[in-house]
């Protein structure tokens, strides 16, 4: 069966159709990514409309607020699920204070719009070094995050954030890379590498949408990587004088793979300019680094 996409419905208009989680396999049911704490219950009723009244896995690609910290909450309707996590990310589940604090200092407000994380029983979570899902594929792909990972069932890859964020508008597409600090550009392109090792299938993204080709679309994604560090490494040697918001100007103004953004509400480039922002400054950290290890 193709995969199923449930939009996770969010009160903030700056996240209307920004989050997905994928119903991706039927006997065993397996659902992707549930999303945060603030959107569950959508989620819940959603699945109930498809008939789904028991869950057996939670693929979580990372454990961000906006892709696993209403776990808690789904396993509250869902107590039968385990859930498969990467083995480094399982703590920040069983005790999510340290995640919750620094989702504060780095996402502000918005970590208020998506809610606390509370603690996830350890008794439910698989270490993805132990999963044994029959037909599952699990592959380390760190970069976005460094607990991040991938899965291939049925022939679908789900990327989570590995290969940016993509999404449609209107007769558009919009690619946009995920690179929060602190970003090791090395990992992030060798764990694309690993994914165009695979067979070419259709890629299913955690914000939103889903393409036929996952090597057309893992290219495209370590293009715009590649295109983005040569526009900064110009910017920098320019002045570093309102360095971050010049670098936003002009990947917008110099980016293919962007051009969407003018037919945006302006809810959705509201959000798009704190995302931009924020991975313009893991971005910047990066070089930063590189050119003091140079020296």
């Amino acid at each position: 069966m193709n995969p199923i996409l449930i939009p996770l419905r969010q009160k903030s208009p700056t996240l209307k159709e920004f989050m997905g989680s994928w119903v991706c396999g039927r006997e065993p049911n397996i659902i992707t990514d549930v999303g945060p704490a603030s959107s569950i219950e959508g989620l819940v009723e959603d699945l109930s409309a498809l008939g789904m009244k028991s869950i057996d896995y939670v693929l979580i690609t990372h454990i961000h607020l906006d892709h696993a910290g209403g776990l808690a909450e789904f396993l509250g309707h869902f107590p039968m699920a385990k859930v498969i996590c990467h083995a480094k990310g399982i703590r920040h589940l069983v005790d999510p204070s340290r995640l919750w604090d620094a989702s504060l200092k780095t996402l502000g407000d918005l970590a208020l719009v998506y809610g606390q994380a509370r603690p996830v029983d350890a008794k439910k979570i698989i270490p993805h070094t132990d999963c044994d899902v029959p037909g599952l594929r699990v592959i380390e792909t760190p970069g976005h995050a460094v607990h991040h990972l991938s899965f291939v069932y049925q022939g679908n890859l789900f990327a989570g954030e590995a290969a940016g964020v993509y999404y449609h508008l209107e007769t558009r597409e919009y690619l946009r890379q995920a690179t929060p600090p602190p970003f090791f550009m090395k990992e992030t392109l060798d764990s694309i590498d690993r994914l165009l090792d695979l067979e070419d299938q259709p890629i299913c993204y955690a914000h939103i949408a889903r393409a036929s080709s996952s090597k057309a679309m893992l290219h495209r994604a370590r293009n715009q990587i590649l295109f983005w560090k040569i526009v900064l490494e110009r910017e920098i040697s320019k002045s570093t004088e309102d360095l971050v918001q010049r670098c936003i100007r002009e990947i917008l103004r110099s980016d293919p793979e962007l051009r969407a953004f003018d037919i945006m509400t302006p809810a959705e480039q509201e959000r798009e300019m704190s995302f931009l922002s924020t991975a313009v400054k893991g971005f910047l950290e990066y070089l930063g680094k590189e050119v003091r290890s140079k020296q």
